[in-house]
C-alpha cells in the first residue's frame, strides 16, 4: 500500500509541475493515512471502521510572495490533476493579491531527497476484542486505532522525499460502580499479545485500590511519583513554546531563564527531540530535513533549540527542521536509575499519581503550571499502597519539580503515541520516564 501511494503521489506530482508558468515555484506535502479504529464500550465492540484518506497541501510562490491551500485527492489522476491545476490557478489569483512576506523559507536543495519505510506488526482487531474479553473488565471503553500514516513531499526545485510508518494505539479506561476509572494505553508499531493483557490486568489490579474508600488530603507538600503518562502531560504544556528558538527570543518560552543560563534542571534531566524513533517524518512542510536528534537539555543546561524555517531566517540561525510551533513531535527523555517495579517501597510516604489534566500556566516566567490530579492517585504509607485519594489541584514550578526537588527517574520508559484522532491520526509521541518529586506542592 505505501509503494503504491508514494508511486501515485510522484506521478502526480509531476504532472502538476508541467503547469507551471515562468519562474513560478512549488512546493507540496502529502498528508496520508489508511487506519481501522475500533471503538468500546463497556466491555464490548460498540462500532468499527475503516477510513483511507489524502490531502495535499502546496504553497505556489513567486519571489518572496506565496500563497498556500490544500486539496483532498481520490487517487485517480484523471480525477485529482483537473482539481491540482484549478487550486494552482486560485492561487495564482491569491498570491499576486497578498504582500511580501519577509521570513519566507523553502528548501531549494534536491539533494535533500529521502526514504524511509518503517517497519512494524499490528494487532487484528479481533486479537484486541479476544484479549478485552478474557480480561473480564466490563466497564472498559476506548478505542484502537491501527494502521500507517504517510507524508510525502516534492517541489519544482526536484526534491522528493517518502515517509511511511506503522503503529497502533489502544487507549482506555476501566470504570468501576463508584463512578472512579483507572485509565492506561497501549501503543507502539511491533505488537505484543503478552503486553496488552499485563496491561490489561493492572488496570483491573488499580481499579481495585481506588475503589477502596477516598482518603483526603489536606493542601501542602508532599513526595509524589508521576508515572510516565503524568510525565507527558506535564510536558504537553511546558512544549508550548518551551523549546523554540521563537520562544526564546521573543521572551514568552517558560524556559526562559533555562535557555539564559540563569537557572537548570536537575543534571538528571536530559531532553532530545528523537525523530530517528518516533513516528513523524524526518522532513517538514517546506523540505527542510530533520536530523535524527536535537539536543535541548543536556545533565540539566539548556544544550539547543527546535527551529522552523521561517525562525531560522527571521533571527539569522539554522533550520533544524522544526513544525511552525516549534514544538516536540518526538520527545525523548533519558532513563534514570531508579526501578518502577518497587517505586512505592522508594516512595515510602507520599502519592502516586498515574495521570494530570486541565493544566495551564499558573505563571509562565517562572515556569509554573498548575492542574489537577485524575483517575488512579493513590496514597503509600510506609512503602505500601493504603487506596485512593480525592482529586487534587496542583501548583508548582518545573525549576523546582524537575530540578531541585527531582530525586529521580525511572528505568523503564513509556513510549506514549497521542491518541489524538482529529482529521487525522495524530504522529507526535514521547519516550520518558516516571519521576519521583519531593516538596510537590497541592493547593486544594
Amino acid at each position: 500500500m505505501a509503494l503504491e501511494e508514494r508511486d501515485y503521489f510522484f506521478s502526480l506530482g509531476q504532472r502538476m509541475l508541467e503547469g507551471l508558468a515562468g519562474d513560478e515555484a512549488v512546493t507540496c506535502q502529502l498528508r496520508a493515512e489508511s487506519s481501522s479504529f475500533v471503538r468500546f464500550n463497556r466491555g464490548r465492540v460498540g462500532q468499527g471502521g475503516e477510513v483511507r484518506q489524502r490531502q495535499l497541501e502546496l504553497d505556489l510562490i513567486r519571489g518572496s510572495r506565496h500563497a498556500s491551500g490544500s486539496v483532498n485527492l481520490v487517487g485517480s489522476l484523471e480525477q485529482d490533476l483537473p482539481t491540482l491545476r484549478a487550486t494552482l490557478d486560485t492561487l495564482r489569483e491569491m498570491r499576486d493579491a497578498v504582500g511580501e512576506d519577509p521570513h519566507l523559507a523553502y528548501n531549494t536543495d534536491a539533494a535533500a531527497s529521502s526514504e524511509t519505510e518503517h517497519g512494524g506488526e499490528l494487532p487484528r482487531a479481533e486479537a484486541v476484542m479476544d484479549a478485552v474479553r478474557r480480561s473480564g473488565d466490563a466497564d472498559l471503553v476506548g478505542v484502537l486505532a491501527s494502521g500507517e500514516v504517510q507524508r510525502g513531499f516534492l517541489s519544482s526545485f526536484g526534491q522528493r522525499n517518502w515517509h511511511s510508518a506503522p503503529s497502533f494505539n489502544f487507549d482506555w479506561s476501566v470504570f468501576s460502580g463508584n463512578e472512579t476509572a483507572v485509565k492506561s494505553g497501549y501503543a507502539g508499531n511491533r505488537w505484543r499479545a503478552g503486553e496488552l493483557e499485563t496491561r490489561l490486568r493492572k488496570s483491573r489490579d488499580d481499579l481495585a485500590i481506588v475503589q477502596r474508600p477516598a482518603r483526603a488530603v489536606e493542601p501542602g507538600r508532599y513526595r509524589v511519583y508521576l508515572a510516565p503518562a503524568a510525565m507527558e502531560e506535564l510536558f504537553s504544556i511546558l512544549s508550548w513554546d518551551g523549546f523554540g528558538l521563537r520562544g526564546w527570543k521573543t521572551r514568552i518560552s517558560p524556559f526562559v531563564r533555562l535557555h539564559d543560563g540563569a537557572a537548570q534542571l536537575a543534571e538528571s534531566v536530559t531532553l532530545s527531540e528523537n525523530i530517528e524513533d518516533g513516528v513523524a517524518a524526518p522532513f517538514e512542510r517546506s523540505g527542510f530535513a530533520r536530523p535524527p536528534r536535537v539536543a535541548l537539555v543536556e545533565r540539566g543546561v539548556s544544550s539547543g533549540h527546535l527551529i522552523s524555517p521561517r525562525s531560522a531566517r527571521e533571527f539569522d540561525a539554522a533550520t533544524n527542521g522544526a513544525n511552525a510551533n516549534e514544538s516536540p513531535e518526538s520527545l525523548d527523555m533519558a532513563p534514570g536509575d531508579l526501578d518502577a517495579e518497587r517505586i512505592a517501597e522508594t516512595l515510602h510516604s507520599g502519592l502516586l499519581v498515574s495521570n494530570l489534566w486541565y493544566l495551564n500556566f499558573s505563571d509562565r516566567q517562572a515556569c509554573r503550571t498548575t492542574g489537577m490530579t485524575r483517575f488512579a492517585t493513590v496514597a503509600v504509607e510506609n512503602g505500601r499502597v493504603v487506596g485512593p485519594v480525592r482529586t487534587m489541584r496542583f501548583d508548582d514550578s518545573a525549576y523546582r519539580a524537575l530540578g531541585e526537588n527531582l530525586v529521580g527517574l525511572t528505568q523503564q520508559r513509556d513510549w506514549i503515541l497521542s491518541a489524538d484522532t482529529y482529521e487525522w491520526r495524530s504522529t507526535r509521541s514521547a519516550r520518558l520516564p516516571g519521576a519521583l518529586i519531593d516538596d510537590f506542592t497541592l493547593t486544594l
